[in-house]
């Protein structure tokens, strides 16, 4: 389970009220380091890239449900990500995403991860797919993905 987050560039259509199309900023979900997507055939590579943009006269960031979200709430919730598990020895027992696993590297290899910041999951650089850690609670994720 998780939420997408969108920037709109500029406020809404004044005519119809319609939103212009938005930049998908990434996926927040639960346990996981901040999935932040880099764009960079649009020039947006790392979190600052996004901040610049957001900072912009008349951006709009809203999750997938079309609530409004505060540029600093947004930056809280990449960079501020705690998970109130711990790295005890069955922690990939319990229930998490699909289920149990048999231990924590078969867990890691479904999942293509490994551990990560305050007992956050992050995703294992592949250069396909994730091709960074950001230097907190985020990844860099290429590609079409929500």
């Amino acid at each position: 389970m998780g939420t997408n987050f969108y920037l709109h560039p500029q406020a809404d259509c004044e005519c119809c009220g319609r939103p212009f199309e938005p930049l998908h900023i990434g996926k927040s979900s639960g346990g996981w380091c901040f999935s932040l997507h880099v764009i960079p055939e649009e020039g947006i590579n790392t979190l600052d890239d996004w901040r610049r943009l957001w900072s912009r006269q008349g951006a709009i960031i809203r999750d997938e449900y079309g609530s409004r979200v505060s540029n600093e709430e947004m930056e809280a919730r990449i960079t501020e990500r705690s998970s109130n598990k711990s790295w005890d020895r069955t922690w990939w027992e319990r229930p998490f995403g699909r289920g149990g696993y048999r231990n924590e590297e078969e867990f890691h290899r479904s999942n293509h991860s490994e551990r990560g910041p305050n007992f956050l999951i992050r995703h294992r650089v592949d250069g396909r797919h994730c091709i960074g850690h950001g230097p907190g609670t985020y990844d860099y994720i290429v590609g079409e993905f929500s």
